[in-house]
C-alpha cells in the first residue's frame, strides 16, 4: 500500500517487508515555482541576450548603448552591458534555481530601471507603459523572497548560495544601486531639458532684439 501526500511533499508507504518508509518528493508548490522560474527567467534571459549579443532581433551592445544614451543612461555601452548582464545572467540563474536571492534581485533592479524609462507613458504596455517591465521585476523579486523550491539547483546544492540572510542583503543592495542609477539619469535629463530651454530662451531673446 502506498499513499502520496501531494500537499506536503512526502510519500509514505511500506516496503515488501512491511517496514514504514518515508521518501522526499515534490509538491505542487515546487512545480508552480519551477514553472514561474522558467517563464520569468526565460523571458529575462532572452531580453538580456538581445542587448548583449543582438540575438532575437536585438541591437547588441552598440545599438542598445545608443538607446540607453538617448533615454538618459550614460555611458550608453556600459549601461547596456550592465542591463544585459543583469537580465541574461539573472534570468538564467532564476530558471536554473541557482543563487536565487542574488539572481532575483539583479533582474528586479534591471526591470526597475526599465520601468523608469516607460513610467511617463503610464502603466499599460499598449501605450508604451511600464506594465511588462514591472510584472517581470515583481516576479523576479517574489522568487528572490520565496526561494526556488525543491526542483532547483539551489536545493540540490544544499542552498549554499540561497541563505535566508542573503535575501534582504541582495534586495537592499540592488535597491540602493538602482535608486542611485535612476537618480543620476533623472538629474541628467533635467540638466539637458534646462539646457534646451536656456538655448530656446536665448534664441527668442536674439529674435526680439533683432
Amino acid at each position: 500500500m502506498r499513499t502520496a501526500a501531494w500537499d506536503t511533499g512526502w510519500d509514505i508507504g511500506r516496503d515488501i517487508r512491511g517496514v514504514t518508509r518515508t521518501v522526499t518528493s515534490f509538491d505542487r508548490r515546487d512545480l508552480g515555482l519551477l514553472l514561474l522560474r522558467l517563464g520569468t527567467g526565460g523571458v529575462l534571459a532572452a531580453h538580456g541576450t538581445q542587448k548583449l549579443f543582438g540575438w532575437f532581433g536585438g541591437g547588441g551592445v552598440s545599438e542598445t548603448g545608443q538607446f540607453m544614451e538617448s533615454v538618459g543612461y550614460a555611458p550608453g555601452r556600459a549601461s547596456a552591458a550592465a542591463a544585459g548582464l543583469a537580465e541574461a545572467g539573472g534570468g538564467t540563474l532564476l530558471a536554473l534555481g541557482l543563487a536565487t536571492p542574488a539572481a532575483g534581485a539583479a533582474a528586479a533592479g534591471a526591470m526597475a530601471g526599465a520601468s523608469a524609462v516607460h513610467a511617463p507613458n503610464g502603466f499599460f504596455n499598449q501605450s508604451g507603459g511600464y506594465e511588462h517591465a514591472a510584472s517581470l521585476g515583481l516576479a523576479a523579486a517574489g522568487l528572490a523572497v520565496t526561494g526556488p523550491g525543491r526542483l532547483s539547483l539551489d536545493h540540490a546544492l544544499g542552498h549554499a548560495v540561497d541563505r535566508g540572510w542573503m535575501v534582504p542583503v541582495a534586495l537592499a543592495g540592488t535597491a540602493a544601486a538602482t535608486l542611485a542609477v535612476v537618480g543620476l539619469r533623472n538629474k541628467r535629463l533635467r540638466s539637458e531639458k534646462e539646457g534646451e530651454q536656456g538655448e530656446l530662451f536665448d534664441e527668442e531673446s536674439m529674435s526680439y532684439s533683432g
